[in-house]
């Protein structure tokens, strides 16, 4: 585009950046965002030296500070560290008891996990939980920080709106929401156990992954949304109504999550 409209890339950035900053760093942090994972081995100098290659005006300091704001720092130095989970933490972790379980009906293992959505002025950060067995968010929450209390409103919402039988499985990376005191007492006070990823495997919580790469591709386009106020109401429609009521699996026999537990419940 710039090249068709004879415009330098540093002077469509600087305009961008005095025209509508928010948006202009947005965009800088999907990039670094990606650049990061891509290139594990580059720290923030180095990932300054690319974006400025690529018409960015940005210095090493600002690059540092978003790096890390957005948990990106710790990349280079561990095999696989999703963005959102900080697992540098003095808590408990917990063994893997999901690996292995064979699942025969409703409410056996939960899986809880939290990802990050790009929209146009801002970040926000998604916490999910679904029913292992029948793939239903039974609980979520969106909010502009990743501290303890997202995932817990996410499990909040889960326990109070479904049966929790004793000894129920919750299986989640080792991100410190999980392991924050708060989660941790609510889990123990339902008498659920937690059950946490091996470090560096993020195959261990693949349904909550597949679930955020389906939704990212089929519904959520947050480009089309300027900030979290813009985007709230039509979350519950793209989770309850969509994913819920109408998305078919294969692994449901191409059903919806919502109409597998009709039908479990009606045999």
């Amino acid at each position: 585009m710039c090249r068709e409209t004879e415009v330098s890339r540093a002077g469509f950035y600087r305009r961008w950046r005095e025209s509508a900053p928010r948006e202009e760093e947005t965009g800088l942090r999907g990039l670094i965002q990606r650049l990061a994972m891509e290139t594990r081995a580059y720290g923030y100098r180095r990932i300054g030296a690319a974006l400025r290659r690529q018409g960015w005006i940005v210095n090493h300091k600002r690059v540092l500070r978003l790096m890390r704001e957005d948990n990106l720092l710790s990349l280079r130095h561990k095999g696989f560290v999703p963005a959102t989970t900080d697992s540098g933490h003095p808590w408990r972790v917990y063994p893997n008891l999901a690996r292995g379980m064979g699942l025969t009906g409703l409410n056996q293992l939960w899986v809880a996990d939290i990802t990050y959505i790009r929209l146009r002025e801002e970040f926000v950060y998604l916490a999910v939980i679904l029913d292992a067995y029948s793939r239903r968010v039974v609980g979520w929450a969106l909010e502009r920080h990743l501290e303890a209390s997202l995932a817990v409103a996410a499990l909040d919402k889960a326990v109070a709106g479904r049966a929790v039988p004793e000894g129920m499985v919750h299986h989640s990376d080792r991100g410190v929401q999980y392991a924050s005191r708060d989660y941790v007492e609510r889990l123990e006070g339902c008498k659920i156990q937690i059950s946490m990823s091996r470090p560096a495997n993020p195959y261990d919580n693949a349904k909550a992954e597949s679930f955020f790469k389906t939704l990212k591709a089929e519904q959520l386009d947050g480009s089309e949304y300027r900030d979290l106020e813009d985007l709230l109401p039509r979350a519950e429609l793209m989770l309850e109504r969509y994913y819920n009521e109408h998305r078919m699996h294969s692994a449901l026999g191409y059903r919806s999550p919502a109409e597998f537990e009709q039908a479990l419940a009606g045999k």
